[in-house]
C-alpha cells in the first residue's frame, strides 16, 4: 500500500504552489489534467518504499502553462489556474483536510496583500521544464520508452554543456540559464530520474 509524502500548498490569484517533500525520488510519475486532476506517485530509499499523491484541485487548470521541477528533496509545482480567482481551498472536496496536506506558510500571502509581492518563491526556479515536456498532464515516462527519455537525457546534457561554456566564457550569454546554486542540483537529479527510468 503507498504512503503518503508530505504536501504543502500556497496559492496566488492564477496560480497554485504546491511542494511535495519526498528526498531521493525515484521512479517519478507525474500527471496534471484540465478538470484539475493531480496526481504524482515515487518510491524512495532503498527499499523502495512506494509514494502516492491522487487529489481534485479546487477548480480546473491550465496544463500547457503549468510547470513542475524535480529536485534532490522534493518535487515542485507551479500550476496555473484556467480562471484567475482565489480559492477558498485546495481540495474540491470540503471538510476536513488529509493529515498529509498542509498550508505552506513560507509561500503563503493573503489576498489582500498579493499585489505587493508577486514574484514566484526564490526557491522554485522550473527553468524550462513544463507539462507538456516532462512525464505530466497524462505523460507516462513507461509508456514513452526509450526514445523519448533519451531525447529528455539530450537535452539536459545539451544544458549542462552550456552552461559549463557560460561559466568559463567560452559560450553565448543564455538569459534563461538558471542560477549557479540551481543548474547542476535540477540537472543531476533530471539525469538520474530518467537513467533510472531506462534500467
Amino acid at each position: 500500500m503507498s504512503r503518503h509524502p508530505t504536501v504543502k500548498w500556497a496559492q496566488r490569484t492564477d496560480r497554485v504552489y504546491i511542494t511535495i517533500d519526498l528526498p531521493d525520488a525515484q521512479d517519478v510519475k507525474l500527471k496534471l489534467e484540465p478538470e484539475g486532476k493531480f496526481f504524482f506517485s515515487a518510491t524512495s530509499g532503498p527499499d523502495k518504499i512506494p509514494y502516492e499523491v491522487d487529489i481534485d484541485l479546487y477548480d480546473k487548470v491550465d496544463v500547457n502553462e503549468s510547470k513542475a521541477s524535480v529536485g534532490l528533496r522534493n518535487i515542485h509545482y507551479l500550476v496555473k489556474k484556467a480562471e484567475n480567482k482565489w480559492w477558498s481551498r485546495l481540495l474540491k472536496q470540503a471538510g476536513k483536510p488529509p493529515v498529509f496536506l498542509k498550508v505552506d506558510w513560507d509561500k503563503w500571502i493573503d489576498e489582500d496583500e498579493e499585489g505587493k509581492d508577486n514574484k514566484p518563491p526564490a526557491d522554485m526556479d522550473f527553468g524550462d521544464l513544463d507539462f507538456s515536456k516532462m512525464n505530466m498532464g497524462g505523460f507516462d515516462a513507461e509508456a514513452a520508452g526509450g526514445d523519448g527519455l533519451m531525447k529528455m537525457m539530450r537535452v539536459t546534457q545539451k544544458r549542462r554543456m552550456r552552461w559549463e561554456q557560460h561559466q568559463q566564457g567560452t559560450g553565448k550569454h543564455h538569459h534563461h540559464l538558471l542560477p549557479v546554486s540551481l543548474i547542476p542540483r535540477q540537472l543531476e537529479a533530471f539525469t538520474w530520474i530518467c537513467c533510472e527510468l531506462l534500467r
